[in-house]
């Protein structure tokens, strides 16, 4: 399931876990500035894409998720976490409902998994989840002039300037083609991960682990809806909400761009060598140079600066250590 784009001039293709697509067509910043200041085609093909139809989709995906669906109107984007019974983060949907069908896309590698959950919760629902990642790949458009070159005859999500199409696979690589025609520029995941680490958005699998909350990283309001009915997991929402102090908190590193290489994924953050985090994505953007995000733990202090991964970072604050009841998380924008 190659990107058609790779077979673009200059296209390099990316590594797990965005492999089959290209992290970049030789200008990653000119890349990043079209996917802000004009309008970028981004392929994520690899992104897992699961659909839910049937009459009961909204209130079942209300129940079983951390939003509040029910009352979801069509064509409007939303976000949604399946937790634990812990309160621990397992799936992350960024979906969108057409009026007769949920349209999500999840994390590489992960629709399977997922949709062989939500067939375990259907009992006598009238609800069908299926996996068709095989059938349908995402292309999404970004920037200020993308929304004028949407194709009306396919699913789309739109959150903000990015909008996310549901493509046959079959005919993606024509649609990219009238697309790029049309005026938007390619661009690789490269560009767009740069992009959504300055917008303090973080990435499940990247800059989580398995045993994230969504307070760590700034999901509440965004994926966790906090006035709605039980689901799995809320007795953890709720406890940290009202008593605030999550163990651990989301950060964007400013990283020491005269090193010549990005901290690995994983790599531990350590101040004074004692290690206090984990390193999550990192990226060179246009204008701030090397960043990254990071889950460090609650108490290190907000203007220690940290090593991560050997290298010098400064903190820039997106969960503040007392989050909680009544905190702002400043994600600046949601390029999902």
């Amino acid at each position: 399931m190659d990107s058609p784009l790779l077979s673009i001039s200059g296209a390099v293709a990316a590594d797990a876990p965005d492999a089959g697509v290209p992290a970049h067509f030789g200008e990653p910043y000119a890349e990043q500035r079209a996917l802000e200041s004009s309008a970028g085609l981004v392929d994520r093909g690899n992104r897992g894409v699961v659909t839910i139809s049937g009459p009961d989709r909204l209130s079942w995906l209300h129940d079983l998720s951390s939003q509040h669906l029910n009352a979801l109107p069509p064509h409007t984007a939303s976000q949604a976490l399946l937790l634990s019974a812990q309160g621990r983060v397992e799936h992350h949907l960024s979906l969108v409902d057409d009026g007769t069908t949920v349209w999500a896309h999840v994390e590489p590698g992960t629709a399977a998994a997922l949709t062989a959950f939500l067939e375990s919760m259907r009992f006598m629902l009238r609800v069908e989840p299926a996996d068709v990642t095989e059938q349908y790949a995402v292309l999404t458009l970004a920037g200020p002039q993308a929304a004028a070159l949407v194709p009306g005859d396919v699913p789309a999500r739109a959150d903000g300037t990015a909008i996310d199409l549901f493509v046959p696979r079959e005919q993606a690589g024509k649609v990219a083609e009238e697309l790029i025609a049309a005026g938007a520029r390619p661009a690789g995941m490269w560009a767009y991960e740069a992009l959504r680490i300055a917008a303090h958005v973080p990435r499940l699998g990247l800059d989580t682990d398995d045993r994230t909350i969504p307070h760590e990283v700034g999901w509440i309001g965004t994926a966790v809806h906090l006035d709605k009915g039980c689901y799995r997991g809320q007795e953890t929402v709720a406890r940290v909400h009202n008593l605030g102090r999550p163990p651990r908190r989301l950060v964007m590193l400013h990283l020491d761009g005269s090193v010549d290489r990005l901290p690995a994924q994983g790599a531990d953050i350590t101040l004074d060598g004692r290690r206090v985090g984990t390193m999550g994505s990192a990226h060179r953007h246009y204008e701030l140079g090397p960043i990254g995000l990071a889950l460090i733990k609650r108490n290190t202090p907000e203007d220690a600066e940290l090593q991560a991964d050997g290298v010098a970072a400064a903190q820039e604050t997106i969960v503040p250590p007392d989050a909680g009841a009544n905190v702002h998380v400043d994600l600046r924008r949601t390029p999902r």
